[in-house]
């Protein structure tokens, strides 16, 4: 039998104060001491922050600057207009789509301006979540310019749709 066998069993964990209460006086210390500001922090108040409501710029992985914009709460998200894309083909983008559109709800909704070939709502792999925009094929590019006139801002599923051509034809099913 070894010496640890023989002698006297420790009642305590491994890396614990067999006296008690130990820890707790310290933690007491810890909570009532003011918390310290960080390096940052004193540079920020003894420079001053001069007003500037801005994030300072931080440096990127690749060494290059990114300035972080923050914006003021009364101060309202500016509005970005899609890109209008041209229609050179019969393929047409819809954006702004509900998240609870179908593609049989699109396909009933552009059958009434011209014959639709394919309606693909575009969703993310791992939950099915449609991803707000659908791609829509009509049989000719005389009815997808019908549409776009048509559909364009045109209230659906309680959204304002966005319908113009697809950029490209390099995903379509033909």
């Amino acid at each position: 039998m070894n010496s640890y066998q023989q002698g006297r069993r420790q009642r305590h964990g491994r890396g614990r104060s067999r006296r008690r209460g130990g820890r707790e006086r310290f933690q007491e210390e810890r909570a009532s001491a003011p918390k310290q500001k960080t390096f940052w922090q004193r540079i920020v108040a003894f420079f001053g922050d001069g007003g500037d409501t801005r994030k300072p710029a931080t440096q990127s992985r690749n060494g290059q600057q990114q300035q972080q914009h923050q914006r003021s709460p009364e101060q309202p998200r500016p509005s970005r207009k899609p890109e209008s894309v041209e229609v050179t083909s019969p393929r047409l983008y819809v954006g702004n789509l509900s998240f609870d559109a179908t593609e049989s709800d699109l396909f009933e909704l552009f059958n009434g301006v011209g014959h639709v070939q394919n309606a693909e709502v575009v969703s993310y792999r791992h939950n099915q979540r449609s991803k707000g925009f659908a791609f829509v094929s009509m049989q000719t590019i005389e009815e997808a310019k019908r549409a776009v006139d048509e559909l364009h801002d045109k209230e659906f599923l309680g959204r304002k749709l966005v319908v113009s051509g697809a950029k490209s034809s390099e995903h379509s099913h033909d």
